[in-house]
C-alpha cells in the first residue's frame, strides 16, 4: 500500500476510521479490539495483498516464538553488576537479551519500512500528518499500548533500575515524569530500536483502561524543534523537541487533554 492508495484515505462521516499500517501490524500480533479486529479482517478479506502481508508477518512470530519460547518468560537483564550466583550462569541473561533484541530488531525494521516507503496514512482534517519521530511514536503506541499481556519490558514496581537501564542504553539521563496527578499510572517502560540509535518508551495507565505512551529520542532535527501536534489514524500525538531531545506523547484521548499532560512532562523534564 502506498501513500496514494485510497484505502488509507479518510473514511466518510460516521465511517469506520481507516485501516492503517498500524492496524495491519496490529492484527498480526493479535492485539487489536473485537470490532476493530472485525473491521480488519473485512478489510483483508477484500484485499489479498494486504492479507498475504499479515500472513506472512504471523508466520514470522510463529517461528520467532517456537524458537525463543524456552526463555520467553526470563526477566529483561537489568542489574549493572550481577551477584556471582548469576554471573555463573550468563548463558540465561544471554537468551533473554538475545529475545528482546530479536523482537526489538523486527520492528525497527516495520519502522523504517514504513517512515521509507512512506506508508503512511492520510490524517483526519483535524491532525496533520506526523513525520519523523512523532510518526515512529504513534507506531509504537498502537503496536504495544494494546498489550495486556506484556505492555512494557520492565514494571512500575521497578521504576528505579528502568530509568538506570534506559540512562545507560540512551547515553544521557532520562526518567518517567510522575502523572499521577493527572489520573495516569505509570504502567512502566521499554527500549525500542530509533533511526540509529535506541529510543525509550513509557507508557501509563488510566483507571478507566485508557493508555498513554511517552516516546523520548535522541534523534532530532532543527524541523522538528516546534510545539505541535498530529494524528495517526485514531492515535492523537502532541509533540516537540527541548535540549537535543525529542518528545512525543501519545494516546487516544483528544487534543486538550494531550496538551495538558505535554504541559506537565515539559515542566517536569526541562533544564533546571
Amino acid at each position: 500500500m502506498t501513500m496514494d492508495d485510497p484505502r488509507l484515505h479518510p473514511s466518510a462521516a460516521g465511517a469506520p476510521p481507516p485501516i492503517t499500517e498500524a492496524d495491519l501490524h496490529a492484527c498480526a500480533d493479535r492485539q487489536l479490539p473485537p470490532e476493530r479486529q472485525a473491521q480488519v479482517a473485512q478489510f483483508l478479506a477484500a484485499h489479498p495483498e494486504a492479507q498475504a502481508r499479515v500472513q506472512a508477518w504471523q508466520q514470522q512470530n510463529a517461528l520467532l516464538r517456537g524458537l525463543l519460547d524456552p526463555v520467553r518468560e526470563e526477566p529483561v537483564p537489568l542489574d549493572l553488576a550481577l551477584p556471582p550466583a548469576r554471573a555463573a550462569f550468563p548463558w540465561r541473561s544471554l537468551a533473554a537479551g538475545l529475545l528482546v533484541a530479536t523482537v526489538s530488531a523486527g520492528a525497527a525494521w516495520s519502522l523504517r519500512g514504513m517512515v521509507e516507503a512512506g506508508a503512511v496514512s492520510r490524517m483526519a482534517a483535524s491532525g496533520p500528518a506526523l513525520t519523523g519521530f512523532a510518526q515512529r511514536a504513534a507506531v509504537a503506541h498502537a503496536v504495544y499500548s494494546p498489550d495486556k499481556r506484556r505492555p512494557v519490558e520492565v514494571g512500575a514496581d521497578q521504576e528505579q533500575a528502568l530509568v538506570t537501564w534506559l540512562t545507560r542504553r540512551m547515553g544521557a539521563a532520562v526518567r518517567a515524569p510522575a502523572l499521577a496527578p493527572l489520573g495516569y499510572a505509570l504502567i512502566g517502560g521499554r527500549l525500542l530500536p530509533g533511526e540509529s540509535g535506541p529510543v525509550a518508551q513509557f507508557m501509563y495507565g488510566a483507571e478507566d483502561g485508557r493508555r498513554l505512551t511517552l516516546y523520548v529520542t535522541r534523534e532530532v532535527g532543527q524541523a522538528d524543534a516546534a510545539f505541535r501536534f498530529g494524528q495517526d489514524g485514531a492515535v492523537n500525538v502532541f509533540y516537540w523537541v527541548e535540549n537535543h531531545f525529542g518528545y512525543a506523547i501519545s494516546a487516544d484521548a483528544g487534543r486538550d487533554v494531550l496538551m495538558q499532560v505535554s504541559q506537565e512532562v515539559y515542566r517536569q523534564l526541562k533544564p533546571g
